[in-house]
C-alpha cells in the first residue's frame, strides 16, 4: 500500500504518530527509560508493552506507526498487533532499513546496531520486513542518511527503490547528525526516470536542534511528506530534564513540557507528521495533548532561545547512555 493513505485520516491527532524505537528492544538512549520500563525486559514483556501503546494510540486517533529493522523486534510486535486488530485497517505503517540490530536482546551490548546502506543490505532487510509486515507496509525508509551515505549515489539501489515505489510502497529516507540539511538537499536531487525518488523525509527537529528546518521546508515545497522524529530530544525536553523556559511556558498553557515541545513542531507549516516516542501509555496521552496546545508569538519567541549549535547538540546526543 502507500503512505498517501494517511492523508485521508481526520482524527484530532492524525498529525501525530507513534515511533517504536523505545519499546522494540530492551536498550535505548531516551532519558528516564530505565524508569519507564519494568525490570522485566523479556520479549514477552516488551511485546505486551508495545501492544498496550498501540492500542492506546489507535484509540486516541493516531494512525501512523513507525518501526525499523534496527529497533529490535518492533516490526514483529507491530505485525502481531495488526494481525489481531482487523479494525485497524486504516493504520499506515512505516519502517526503515539500513541498520542491523546486533545487541542480541541485551541493554548493555558493546554494539547495538550496525549501519549498512548497500544494495545487498536493502535486499536482505526488505525480505525480512516483507516476511513480517507483508502488504501492510506503506512506507520504507533509508535509515539515517548522512551526506557521505552511499545511498545518495548508488544508481543500482535507486533503480531498485524506484521499482518498489512502482509496486505501491512509498520510498522515503530519514536523516541524523549535524549535516541533516545537506543530506536532505542531496536526496531531493535524486531522480529515476525523470521522477523524484523519495516521497517522504523523516528528520530530527526540536526546540534544541532546528538546523534542518529550511531544508525540510524545501522538501515540503517539493512535494515530500515531512515526518519529524525526536521532537522531545530523547527526553531532554520532558519532565524534570526540561529547560526552565519550557517549564514556564508549559505552566502557562496548563500542559506538560512534552506536549508544548511537540506543539512547537506541529506549528511548523511543513511538519505533517510528528512522532511520539512514548514508552508508557501515560507518556503517550500527555504527548498527544500537543494537538490541543495553543501558543502565542511571545511564547514561541521565548522557546526559540533554547536552540543549540548543531555540533553541540549531536555531540551531547552521542553521549547519552543506552539504558
Amino acid at each position: 500500500m502507500s503512505f498517501a493513505r494517511l492523508a485521508s485520516a481526520t482524527t484530532a491527532t492524525c498529525h501525530l504518530g507513534l515511533g517504536l524505537a523505545a519499546v522494540g528492544r530492551p536498550g535505548y538512549i531516551n532519558l528516564g527509560r530505565d524508569r519507564d520500563l519494568p525490570p522485566d525486559r523479556s520479549v514477552g514483556a516488551l511485546r505486551e508493552r508495545t501492544h498496550d501503546l498501540l492500542d492506546a494510540a489507535y484509540a486516541q486517533g493516531v494512525r501512523y506507526f513507525d518501526a525499523a529493522r534496527s529497533y529490535g523486534r518492533s516490526e514483529e510486535f507491530l505485525a502481531d498487533w495488526l494481525r489481531t486488530r482487523p479494525e485497524a485497517a486504516d493504520v499506515v505503517v512505516g519502517s526503515k532499513w539500513g541498520y542491523t540490530y546486533t545487541a542480541g536482546w541485551s541493554s548493555d551490548a558493546g554494539t547495538h546496531e550496525v549501519k549498512d546502506h548497500s544494495l545487498a543490505a536493502y535486499e536482505r532487510q526488505r525480505a525480512e520486513t516483507d516476511a513480517l509486515l507483508g502488504d501492510r507496509l506503506d512506507l520504507y525508509q533509508i535509515h539515517s542518511v548522512t551526506p557521505e551515505s552511499p545511498a545518495l549515489t548508488d544508481k543500482e539501489l535507486h533503480a531498485r527503490l524506484a521499482d518498489a515505489a512502482d509496486r505501491g510502497v512509498t520510498v522515503g529516507f530519514s536523516t541524523s547528525g549535524p549535516a541533516q540539511a545537506e543530506a536532505i538537499r542531496s536526496a531531493l536531487e535524486i531522480t529515476v526516470g525523470g521522477r523524484p525518488l523519495f516521497g517522504t523525509v523523516q528528520s530530527t527537529y526540536n526546540l534544541l536542534e532546528t538546523s534542518a528546518g529550511p531544508a525540510l521546508a524545501e522538501a515540503h515545497a517539493a512535494g515530500l511528506t515531512v515526518i519529524v522524529k525526536e521532537g522531545m530530544a530523547n527526553g531532554r525536553l520532558a519532565g524534570s530534564a526540561a529547560p526552565e523556559i519550557l517549564k514556564t511556558v508549559a505552566a502557562e498553557t496548563s500542559m506538560g513540557c512534552d506536549a508544548v515541545a511537540l506543539a512547537v513542531v506541529l506549528h511548523r507549516p511543513w511538519a505533517e507528521v510528528v512522532l511520539s516516542g512514548a514508552a508508557t501509555t501515560s507518556q503517550l496521552g500527555s504527548n498527544l495533548h500537543a494537538a490541543a496546545v495553543a501558543l502565542d508569538e511571545r511564547q514561541l519567541d521565548r522557546l526559540a532561545t533554547l536552540v543549540e549549535e548543531p555540533g553541540e547538540y549531536w555531540s551531547r546526543r552521542g553521549q547519552l547512555p543506552w539504558h
